[in-house]
């Protein structure tokens, strides 16, 4: 795991002490210390240029870091649709099983279920630290195997046998997608371009020339807060399957459930 993925599978109240109590501790401790050393009256000299700087900076990092969040929700969203398409089509192969008579039926039923029991007890722990688990791609293997098979003792394909097919593969395609999802969907520059830019938003805020260091250490400790809970956000579900808010396996166990699994 790197750091991001270690912060996101981190609980709720650690990641958040982690990402926003601690470095607005720091913003605050940092600002008083600034104050100290630098004299008020010296960087008034400068509030012209201060003021331009920080808007510049303000309205080119919020673009950023609104992106940012939008296309992790979206990957997120993804990762929770590629599981529903997942079940939707195992649910549809127990339903179409009974054309393949009684044996083969019951033989797919069985690869099935031991395909969907290794996905939810073995495939999520493995996305969860970013990758796939070789038994749960065997079983999905040995459902291919069981359907050719029974494409070889009748003889021909059916109708129902291809829509079968269909179904597997949409079980493929969906678990192919929620596995490459797992791995993370922030690139390491964006990250580096979130923090750096993060830290200078908030720093920039040092150069104002506010009378009262308490009323602008309130002020520059909530602008490091909303920054740092949108960083938050974006670690908490750059990893769809990780940690406290990741996708769970529930419709694949309810699908189990439902069909004696």
């Amino acid at each position: 795991m790197n750091v991001t993925q270690q912060l996101a599978a981190m609980p709720m109240w650690l990641s958040i002490l982690l990402v926003v109590v601690l470095p607005t501790a720091l913003t605050a401790f940092a600002l008083v210390r600034f104050r100290h050393h630098v004299a008020l009256e010296r960087l008034k000299t400068d509030i012209e240029v201060t003021s331009f700087t920080f808007a510049t900076i303000s309205v080119v990092y919020a673009v950023l870091l609104g992106f940012a969040v939008l296309v992790v929700w979206e990957k997120y969203h993804d990762a929770a649709g590629a599981v529903m398409k997942e079940a939707g089509a195992a649910a549809a192969l127990y339903r179409l099983s009974d054309g393949l008579g009684a044996d083969g039926g019951a033989a797919l039923r069985a690869k099935l279920t031991a395909y969907l029991k290794s996905a939810t007890s073995e495939d999520w722990p493995a996305m969860e630290h970013g990758s796939s688990n070789e038994n749960t791609t065997r079983a999905l293997t040995d459902i291919y195997t069981t359907l050719v098979g029974a494409t070889v003792a009748r003889g021909q394909e059916s109708v129902v046998l291809g829509e079968i097919f269909d179904q597997l593969d949409i079980v493929t395609e969906a678990r192919r997608d929620r596995n490459a999802l797992a791995a993370g969907v922030v690139p390491g520059i964006i990250w580096v371009v979130l923090i750096a830019g993060g830290i200078m938003t908030v720093g920039s805020a040092f150069f104002f020339t506010s009378q009262n260091l308490f009323a602008q250490v309130i002020m520059t400790g909530m602008l490091s807060v909303i920054v740092c809970l949108a960083i938050l956000a974006v670690v908490s579900i750059s990893y769809p399957f990780t940690g406290p808010v990741g996708v769970s396996p529930a419709p694949l166990i309810e699908l189990l459930g439902d069909f004696g699994g």
